[in-house]
Parts: structure tokens; C-alpha cells; sequence
């Protein structure tokens, strides 16, 4: 919502509900908490859910993103082996969580530990959700990666890239 004059608008954008993008470092306190970036705050501020991730980072959802996820691994086939140790693994790691006045939330030790994060991390911008990775563990996935970008890239090409 903008204001102006008295007056509140309301922007929507071309049906992209969130846009996350960038590369923050930050690190957990003592307590399990986590400073949110600014520019992440506002498009999280009604909570979001945190839930583990691929690749052994922590995957953060604003509401109506996590709704529209939820909706779709609920149409998964419980008679499939896989859909349902994927959907168990996903939901059973899930909290929703708040951003607190200093813009901080507070994250379980189940998930740091799921994705080894002690202190230093690093959180990422990926279009309609974040990403928490140790830093430790996104320096080294980045490193790999940036090597063979180029490839990824021509490998992903027939998407309309």
C-alpha cells in the first residue's frame, strides 16, 4: 500500500504476489534468532513459513505462496512411496514464524541443525520464496555452481528462458 494525501492505494503487481531477489549475510544469536533483511521484511511481515529445504538449506514461504504449495503437494498421490516421504519431510519441518520488532525471527534448533547453520549464514532471494543456507555451505554450493553456470544455462534453455 502506498499513501498519499490522506489517501491509501493499494499496488498489484501483474499477479506476482512476492519477489525475492539478492544475497544477505547475517548471523544467528545464541537464541536461535535471525535477522530478516530490510528489503525482505515488508513482503513477510504477516509471517511466513520456514520449512527444510533442498539441498540441505531452509526454504521460506510468505503465507499465500505456502498456501499455494500446501495446496499443491495435498494433490500428490499418497499411493506413490515418494510423495508421501517428500510431503511428510516438508510439512514435519515446518513453523510459521514472525518477524519481531528489531526484524529478527526466531528459528528452531530442529531446522538450524537440519541445515548446519551455527552461526554465520547467508539468505537468498529465490523469485517467490528465501532460501538459509550455512555459509559455509552456500559459498561452497555457489562456488560449484558459478563454474558451471554456462551449462546449467544451455541445459535450461528448452524452458523459454
Amino acid at each position: 500500500m502506498v499513501g498519499s494525501g490522506g489517501m491509501w492505494y493499494i499496488i498489484i503487481y501483474s499477479g506476482v504476489n512476492s519477489m525475492f531477489m539478492g544475497e544477505y549475510r547475517h548471523s544467528v544469536d545464541i537464541k536461535g534468532r535471525l535477522i530478516v533483511p530490510a528489503k525482505f521484511r515488508e513482503q513477510l511481515s504477516d509471517g511466513f513459513v520456514i520449512t527444510r529445504g533442498l539441498d540441505h538449506c531452509l526454504f521460506g514461504y510468505p503465507m499465500a505462496e505456502w498456501q499455494t504449495l500446501e495446496e499443491k503437494l495435498r494433490d500428490l498421490p499418497m499411493t506413490k512411496k515418494d510423495a508421501r516421504a517428500f510431503v511428510r519431510f516438508f510439512f514435519s519441518g515446518a513453523t510459521e514464524v514472525e518477524i519481531d520488532k528489531q526484524g529478527r525471527i526466531n528459528l528452531p534448533t530442529t531446522l538450524l541443525s537440519y541445515a548446519n547453520i551455527k552461526k554465520e549464514c547467508v539468505i537468498i532471494g529465490v523469485a517467490s520464496r528465501i532460501e538459509i543456507w550455512a555459509q559455509e555451505a552456500w559459498d561452497k554450493y555457489y562456488t560449484e555452481s558459478a563454474q558451471s553456470f554456462d551449462d546449467i544455462a544451455e541445459n535450461i534453455i528448452g524452458f523459454d528462458f
